[in-house]
């Protein structure tokens, strides 16, 4: 019904064009979001330049969008703050006082951003680390579903803890040369999910609502206080799964609200128009980047691409205005050709300069020594066997769960770890892959191991639901049949990476003829499948009824990546440091260390099928004996079969 109305609407609006007199006039949105810090054009765990990442790119193509038209906007959707080692730096390392001015700000501040939307990682650091760094940014910041905690229980009087949304009055140039003004509005959005992912920073102080049910809250007020056009600045991915309330991915739905105009999304780090399974949705034009008939766009991440959207707009009789065309693009900073990044624009070194006391700094910061490793550390391999890049993780965080129980009630109880491996390829690219060599591990080393702030939680579970917490896991692969000729691809490339853990201190075997137990939003799909197979804990086949402390994060133990019995409620221990410190404290501990993996997973027999996955091409002289390299694939990719 909704995707009706809005072509009955267009249709008004073009026969309005008619009208005698009216005024027309162009003006270009453009969009940031997911810069995670990477605000210079600099790879902090290689330690050196980058190509492909970076605001001071980026700022390029804002200057140039913006000179080639006559009016233009610009926006950041949020995810700005944290994401690499200079956030951390700002925020842990020399730590930002009251009063200064964030980098990114002092970066932001040089391109003349019209507003912010909030996203979900500005809430890693705390509230009040936020609302200091926010007060650096020379624009307006919004986000409409976030409200305060009053403790009350009574939804009716809560009070938005930001801005809600903005209507800004613009002056423009029409096609006669003549100014006029346009109401625009803006309305931000982040994920209700916040109070899980951070909830040790937000539970008590802050809660966050449904965003469509906000949207319909909002967007009518916007109306009548009179916003000529709503842009909605989503910080939220777009999925065509049915909606349920909470919904994390909100975009495709949200496009279908009465008085939406224009939506500038992110958060799940794609590109829009350009990402073939986002362009596959019904009701998604990709051709011209529209989503329900309204103009949608989603630049990337890290400072991949800028957003645009153009429109057009006809001034009324009853002297507002309406939008009779829009249409929205991306442009890149670099593409790739093979394994090779080919930049498309230079550096703006004001960017660049504007953060450089920082980026020293955090350059220092990083280099510092904490260990030695006796051979090379990498994730080539992660997701195909056991890998040393995880194993250091999980060594860790074991030996810091030793140390944390001892003398409390949980002394004795067998002690396991999870973790996955972050930096795995995928949308990263070829060379998104943990690599260390040996020698001396320095502290950006760490970060490179676990790249995300969390906090180190214990929970406490069942021997079964341990099993239940490998089958949800096991969704990172393809269903494989080993009657089937040709090769079959092993890895699920829908299925993130950093929710493939790998949990030590038992051996269990994966069987990928099984198909996955659980579906995409970790319901069980496939009751009688199990691909857990001969598990076994200490020699003996694994107990489902004996009780385990399972080290992790916060997002994990709190509903992160929706895994079976991990919604808080089984969290025992809450420690005060961070999974990134552990890490960082046991190899300062050990001094040396053999980052060999102990193998305690592999896969089950397949049969004759011939599988293949893609990796670093810094991989191909690696392989072990089951492996066989074949080549390069057009993205870069080394590919391999396994035997």
């Amino acid at each position: 019904m909704q995707q009706g109305l809005k072509k009955v609407t267009l249709g008004l609006v073009l026969g309005a064009a008619s009208i005698a007199n009216a005024a027309t006039v162009d003006l270009r949105l453009m969009e940031t979001t997911d810069i995670h810090m990477h605000l210079a054009d600099y790879d902090y765990y290689s330690d050196k330049q980058s190509d492909s990442v970076g605001l001071s790119r980026v700022a390029t193509l804002i200057k140039q969008a913006r000179s080639e038209v006559t009016n233009s906007v610009l926006v950041d959707n949020g995810d700005l703050l944290q994401g690499n080692p200079l956030g951390d730096y700002v925020a842990k390392g020399r730590v930002l006082r009251f009063g200064e001015t964030h980098p990114a700000y002092k970066a932001m501040n040089l391109l003349n951003y019209d507003v912010g939307n909030v996203g979900n990682h500005e809430f890693n650091y705390g509230l009040d680390f936020l609302m200091k760094s926010l007060a650096g940014a020379n624009f307006p910041y919004i986000s409409a579903n976030v409200y305060a905690d009053d403790g009350d229980a009574n939804p009716d009087n809560d009070q938005p803890y930001f801005q809600p949304y903005l209507i800004k009055d613009k002056t423009v140039i029409d096609h006669e040369g003549k100014e006029q003004t346009i109401k625009i509005g803006y309305i931000g959005f982040v994920p209700p999910q916040i109070m899980t992912w951070d909830k040790d920073n937000l539970t008590g102080k802050v809660i966050a609502k449904d965003i469509l049910e906000t949207a319909n809250k909002y967007v009518p007020e916007m109306k009548e206080k009179g916003a000529d056009i709503i842009v909605a600045i989503p910080h939220s991915g777009m999925y065509s799964n049915r909606y349920e309330k909470g919904e994390e991915n909100a975009t495709y739905h949200l496009a279908k609200v009465e008085g939406i105009d224009a939506i500038m999304f992110g958060h799940s780090h794609r590109v829009f128009p350009g990402d073939k399974t986002l362009g596959s949705f019904e009701g998604v034009d990709s051709e011209k980047g529209t989503v329900f008939g309204i103009p949608a766009t989603m630049p990337g991440f890290w400072g991949s691409h800028l957003g645009v959207i153009d429109l057009t707009l006809e001034s009324t009789k009853d002297g507002g205005w309406q939008i009779t065309d829009g249409s929205s693009a991306v442009r890149a900073i670099a593409k790739r050709e093979g394994r090779k990044t080919i930049a498309l624009v230079e550096a703006d070194t004001s960017i660049n300069n504007a953060v450089q006391a920082e980026h020293q700094g955090t350059l220092s910061y990083m280099r510092r020594k904490v260990g030695v490793s006796t051979s090379d550390i990498n994730s080539f391999f992660a997701l195909v066997q056991d890998d040393p890049s995880i194993q250091i993780v999980n060594n860790a965080q074991i030996w810091y769960t030793q140390n944390i129980v001892r003398g409390t009630s949980y002394e004795g109880i067998p002690i396991l770890s999870a973790a996955a491996p972050f930096k795995a390829g995928g949308r990263g690219g070829p060379e998104y892959f943990t690599d260390v060599p040996k020698g001396d591990i320095a502290l950006k080393n760490v970060s490179d191991l676990y790249i995300y702030p969390n906090d180190l939680k214990v929970v406490q579970l069942s021997g079964a639901q341990v099993i239940e917490w490998l089958e949800r896991a096991a969704g990172q692969f393809n269903t494989i049949d080993p009657s089937m000729e040709g090769t079959q691809a092993l890895v699920n490339s829908a299925f993130p990476t950093y929710n493939f853990d790998v949990i030590d201190g038992i051996d269990y075997k994966i069987d990928v003829t099984q198909p996955a137990r659980y579906d995409s939003e970790g319901n069980i799909a496939y009751p009688d499948a199990h691909r857990i197979v001969d598990a076994m804990f200490n020699g003996r086949t694994l107990d489902p009824n004996q009780f385990f402390l399972v080290a992790t994060n916060n997002y994990r133990s709190s509903g992160g990546g929706k895994f079976p019995a991990l919604d808080g409620s089984t969290t025992v221990i809450d420690a005060p440091d961070k999974n990134r410190d552990v890490i960082a404290n046991y190899l300062l501990s050990q001094q040396t260390i053999n980052p060999s993996a102990d193998s305690n997973w592999h896969f089950a027999d397949f049969g004759d099928a011939k599988v293949s996955f893609t990796t670093s091409p810094k991989a191909k002289n690696l392989a072990t004996s089951n492996m066989m390299y074949v080549g390069e694939d057009s993205a870069g990719f080394a590919v391999f079969e396994l035997k």
